[in-house]
């Protein structure tokens, strides 16, 4: 039995912080996870960035409405849906998540939480479990799932380490040429021909 892991940022719709650092002319915003292996050092970095600048949810949130995905990304999911099991995987937080979905057909998801004061201030975040991804394919694999995995950054590795199979998916220059044992792809039409190969 078949599921496919997905990242979401970068793989179906754009990066919500560098369209959020664009939008507030905030350019450390444009700081991501393809840039920063170490989540939780990054995620406490763009928190003191919001503090300082006095930008709470409400802010992100109002960039997050004018995002669309990524041009052909859902007839990709849609295709990838009829034909197997699919599950995005992401680091991203509910609060954010939630309109792409819609957008997107409503897949299924697993992601994090932010913790949001009264005033609408960011206060913190929970992380679903320690490293997520490779957690969470881990999971799938102990209840007989066959996990295949695709994604295009730093914290998509263990996943696509841990699966059958695993993809990259317009990453960096340097993490294809760090990781040349993984397929990497630049088209949907070339990840799903790879997935299938897969299933």
């Amino acid at each position: 039995m078949n599921i496919v892991c997905l990242d979401l940022e970068g793989v179906l719709v754009p990066e919500i912080w560098i369209a959020f650092s664009e939008a507030s002319g905030i350019p450390e915003l444009r700081r991501t996870t393809r840039d920063e292996p170490d989540y939780d050092k990054l995620m406490k970095f763009r928190l003191n960035i919001l503090r300082e600048h006095g930008l709470g949810l409400k802010d992100i949130q109002r960039t997050i409405a004018t995002i669309d995905p990524m041009p052909g990304a859902k007839e990709f999911l849609d295709t990838l849906r009829s034909e197997t099991q699919v599950l995005i995987l992401s680091d991203t937080f509910t609060q954010f998540a939630s309109p792409l979905m819609k957008k997107l057909g409503w897949p299924a998801i697993f992601c994090n939480e932010l913790e949001v004061g009264k005033d609408g201030m960011i206060t913190g975040y929970r992380i679903r479990v320690p490293q997520s991804k490779l957690t969470t394919v881990k999971a799938l694999q102990s209840i007989g799932f066959e996990t295949i995995a695709s994604g295009d950054s730093f914290n998509d590795l263990g996943m696509i380490q841990a699966s059958k199979a695993g993809f990259l998916f317009r990453s960096t220059e340097q993490i294809r040429k760090d990781y040349p044992e993984y397929p990497a792809c630049e088209t949907y039409e070339e990840l799903l021909s790879l997935i299938r190969g897969a299933l």
